[in-house]
């Protein structure tokens, strides 16, 4: 009794029975007094009255004193429920040609004039065509009917049961279907509810049902991609940190115990090799929690308005001797009069420290390092990748940063991935011992959806790479130069 099929047809089982009943119950009401009151109208139609009643207003002119025509006996004896008597014991009213009662001696009107609704019942006394009166009859509930009639009702008595109790049936078979129809995609979803607990995160339902089941399964299936997806991730994260790990956890292990073993002196320089590994260890410690904070929603960001060309110049000359030094020229170009740039000037700055130093390490001598920055008239910004923040702001008022370098570029195959966790293009010479944790981007991207913008890279083999990122502007009418 529990399931859900099964109360459903129940259900329609009770709403078809107890429509049926009352169906039934008021047909058959009506129809005994509809057939009561065709008997009792035939009756006063075979007994004369009407040509009698017709016969007293052209005499008189009027209605006056033509009660007593309607408890006289007219006709001849008809047998039972047909005759005179039949007649006396039917309630008779008379109105005029306006409605307007003449005699009701029984109260069957119940007002001085008939309504719509009891004049249609009505029949109408005519003369010369011409209707002059209305005369009013109501059988009496309790008088015995001929044989024939009670034959008749009692055969659309049947007919109704027998019509009721079929569409019982066809309506319960309607809602076994119905009831099953909702009732197997809903154990679909259960059952696949079941196999994601257990840990089968590939499971999938079929859309099958109602819309509204259709919708719930397609987000179902949504939710078990991401499920999936989510744990691929997560595996491969945590494959990629050992992976990390290990090897300067090696290059600690591997010096210390030589220097147990007398293979390398004990002295500062092999101490400082292991602390330099110890600091590469450290940082990436450090930019895996700064990467989890950031996904979270947690960092601590403290948007405010920011002079861009102020700091793109500070950014260069951090690098400046870096990239004297592998004979890389660095070089600023950003446009006058550059509106203010809403975000946290700290975050920026490791943004754009991330991106350069990427830039410098595969940037060959003689290369160039460029950093720009321009109003975004290109729409690069989509509406979801808008903070609600941003909108509230203005929603097409953002500025484009960008970082091109005149490297050995990367591959098309590769650059939908380039802002993942530990992704490197080695195989495009983007080694894995030129330095980084291999999070950088991946934070960088991080950082810039935080502060309503959206990142993006440009490449080909060859031809060097254009990281760039978009950001909201602080204010529109602020366009003079940046201090």
């Amino acid at each position: 009794m529990n399931r859900l099929w099964i109360q459903l047809t129940l259900g329609f089982a009770l709403v078809t029975l107890a429509t049926t009943l009352t169906v039934a119950l008021l047909a058959n009401a009506r129809a005994d007094a509809t057939f009561r009151g065709y008997l009792v109208q035939s009756q006063i139609a075979q007994s004369g009255v009407l040509d009698d009643l017709a016969a007293y207003y052209t005499a008189h002119g009027s209605w006056v004193g033509a009660e007593a025509l309607l408890v006289q006996p007219h006709g001849p004896g008809m047998g039972m429920g047909m005759g005179p008597g039949a007649i006396l014991r039917s309630s008779l009213a008379l109105a005029d040609a306006d409605v307007r009662v003449a005699t009701d001696p029984a109260g069957i009107v119940g007002g001085p004039t008939l309504s719509a609704g009891v004049r249609a019942s009505a029949m109408p006394i005519l003369v010369a065509g011409r209707p002059v009166g209305y005369l009013l009859a109501r059988a009496s509930g309790g008088a015995a009917l001929p044989l024939a009639a009670q034959r008749f009702l009692s055969t659309l008595n049947d007919t109704l049961w027998m019509t009721g109790l079929l569409a019982g049936i066809v309506g319960l078979g309607l809602g076994l279907l119905i009831a099953r129809g909702l009732a197997s995609p809903l154990a679909q979803l259960a059952a696949g509810a079941r196999q994601i607990a257990a840990g089968q995160l590939d499971a999938r339902v079929r859309v099958i049902g109602p819309a509204e089941v259709q919708t719930v399964a397609t987000a179902f299936n949504a939710m078990a991609v991401a499920l999936e997806t989510g744990e691929a991730q997560r595996r491969h994260m945590v494959a990629d940190i050992a992976h990390e790990l290990r090897t300067p956890l090696t290059v600690i292990q591997g010096n210390l115990r030589a220097m147990l073993d007398d293979v390398y002196p004990l002295n500062k320089e092999e101490v400082a090799t292991i602390y330099e590994t110890t600091l590469g260890l450290r940082r990436l410690v450090d930019d895996l929690r700064e990467l989890s904070l950031a996904e979270a929603g947690q960092l601590d960001l403290q948007p405010q308005p920011v002079a861009v060309a102020p700091l793109l110049a500070r950014e260069v000359a951090l690098f400046a001797d870096l990239a004297a030094s592998q004979g890389v020229t660095l070089q600023v170009d950003t446009p006058p009069h550059l509106p203010l740039a809403l975000a946290d000037p700290a975050r920026i700055a490791q943004v754009l420290h991330n991106l350069v130093s990427n830039a410098l390490r595969h940037t060959p001598a003689g290369g160039r390092v460029t950093l720009r920055a321009t109003k975004d008239e290109g729409g690069r910004m989509r509406d979801e990748d808008q903070t609600s923040a941003a909108r509230i702001l203005h929603p097409s008022a953002f500025i484009l940063f960008s970082v091109s370098d005149t490297g050995d570029g990367i591959a098309a195959e590769d650059l939908p991935h380039v802002f993942e966790r530990f992704y490197r293009a080695d195989h495009h010479g983007r080694a894995r011992d030129s330095g980084g944790s291999g999070l950088g981007l991946a934070i960088t991207s991080q950082l810039i959806r935080l502060q309503g913008g959206t990142t993006g890279v440009e490449s080909a083999p060859g031809q060097g790479a254009r990281f760039w990122f978009s950001l909201p502007m602080a204010d529109p009418s602020q366009c003079g130069r940046a201090e």
